[in-house]
């Protein structure tokens, strides 16, 4: 881990107040210690980390992304209803599902308009809406 690298990383779990562990500082080395953002599954951030070094479970990055979503570090992005993805941007933005390599990018947000959602039910409110777009290659 570079010494920006672990000062990026720090930082972004110190602003939610995250106690910075090592298993907590060298996966967030992976997701921002490049100051880039990133959608990754727990799977591809767990290869992530063995591949860089270090000794963490498969359990501990389950929980550990849990712990940064509900820290508000990022955001779960659900395809099909099986498969999760966790993006480091946090803002409303769309994303494109690429169907052919199960990867999730960000998509043009001003490009995207929604001109108009259902009613929600009696004694209901729209929380959020998701917008993931499948891409299919031609």
């Amino acid at each position: 881990m570079t010494p920006l690298a672990l000062e990026r990383s720090t930082e972004w779990l110190a602003a939610a107040g995250l106690r910075p562990t090592r298993q907590r500082l060298s996966l967030a080395a992976l997701l921002v210690g490049d100051g880039l953002n990133r959608h990754v599954t727990a799977e591809s951030l767990f290869e992530a980390s063995r591949e860089a070094g270090e000794r963490v479970s498969l359990a501990t990055v389950y929980n550990t992304l849990k712990a940064f979503c509900d820290a508000g570090l990022m955001r779960e992005v659900t395809v099909d209803g099986s498969k999760s993805y966790f993006d480091t941007r946090i803002d409303d933005h769309p994303h494109f599902y690429w169907e052919d390599t199960a990867t999730l990018t960000d998509a043009p947000a001003d490009e995207l308009e929604i001109a108009r959602l259902p009613k929600a039910p009696a004694g209901a409110e729209v929380a959020k809406v998701d917008v993931v777009i499948r891409l299919r290659r031609s």
